[in-house]
């Protein structure tokens, strides 16, 4: 017993016994119907090439009238296979989607319907093509929408978050920026969200530095102001009978549409247009407080997506 085991740990070690376990095989000659291999053995040694062709009548499943394919391990890639000549190869179409054939290839009278991806859109409005006596009956192309935007403006002394670069953004995009420490966004906190809309991006941010609010605004930039602020000449009128309200001061809150303050009663919900048509934002004054929502579509406000 103690002789067996010595003997079994000897050839473990052994190199060229460690070496045969991790060969690599060779491949048997493939099984090609209606077609030729050239050269013609019984067995290909791993990482040969072989070339065939096909009878009349029929094609390589791939282009061209001849095609090659290369032993891997005991298997050929790709398997020669000869396809009648009324079929169709498989079509590139850049960014797009379609169902795909295992097999690589789809017989004659076969219909195939794309799916441009985002941001893309069929060319003429076409999304189907049929295969006709070995070619497609039209090609199809998914171009770039012109409601597409490109890269979204540089903001000095802020990043967008929450999104790798691109060059290229499908419309109604939402991205977020965020201000450096010790800047901020006036009127709308630390961050700010801008939407691609019919090809161009809504209003970017400014961060500016933090800095003290000034006497008579009371309350802060981000959360709105208390019932006690001083109205600007020209503003709304303030709600009667001693209300507790907040206020939204057009100087402060530049990215909505405010052609004077307005004054929102405590416990009041209202609905605000933002600077790009068809969005709004929905203004509460909580105990004093103004607390607001990102802009939002009213598509979006209309399926409950948004307040």
């Amino acid at each position: 017993m103690y002789v067996r085991y010595l003997e079994f740990l000897v050839l473990a070690c052994i190199p060229g016994f460690v070496h045969a376990q991790s060969a690599t095989q060779d491949c048997r000659a493939p099984r090609l119907n209606n077609g030729y291999l050239v050269p013609e053995e019984d067995t290909y040694n791993h990482d040969s090439k072989l070339t065939y062709s096909c009878d009349k009548g029929r094609k390589p499943a791939v282009e061209g009238w001849w095609a090659t394919s290369t032993c891997h391990n005991g298997k050929w890639s790709p398997e020669p296979q000869c396809i009648d000549e009324k079929d169709c190869l498989a079509p590139n179409i850049p960014n797009a989607k379609y169902t795909e054939n295992q097999s690589g290839w789809y017989e004659d009278g076969h219909t195939i319907r794309i799916r441009c991806n985002e941001g893309y859109v069929p060319k003429g409005r076409r999304v189907t093509t049929k295969c006709i006596n070995g070619n497609w009956s039209s090609v199809l192309i998914c171009e770039k929408s012109i409601h597409a935007c490109s890269e979204p403006p540089q903001v000095p002394h802020a990043v967008i978050i929450l999104q790798g670069f691109q060059d290229f953004f499908a419309p109604d995009t939402k991205l977020q920026y965020e201000c450096e420490d010790g800047y901020t966004v006036e009127g709308a906190g630390n961050h700010k969200y801008v939407f691609c809309l019919s090809g161009n991006w809504t209003e970017g941010p400014v961060c500016s530095k933090v800095t003290e609010l000034g006497a008579g605004l009371g309350g802060s930039a981000e959360t709105g102001t208390g019932g006690t602020q001083t109205p600007p000449a020209g503003s709304g009128t303030q709600p009667e009978g001693g209300a507790a309200f907040c206020v939204l001061d057009p100087a402060i809150w530049n990215n909505y549409k405010l052609s004077k303050v307005e004054y929102i009663k405590e416990g009041e919900p209202k609905h605000i247009p933002c600077n790009w048509d068809g969005y709004f934002s929905l203004f509460q004054c909580i105990n004093g407080e103004l607390l607001y929502y990102t802009c939002c579509h009213v598509r979006d406000r209309e399926r409950n997506l948004c307040p």
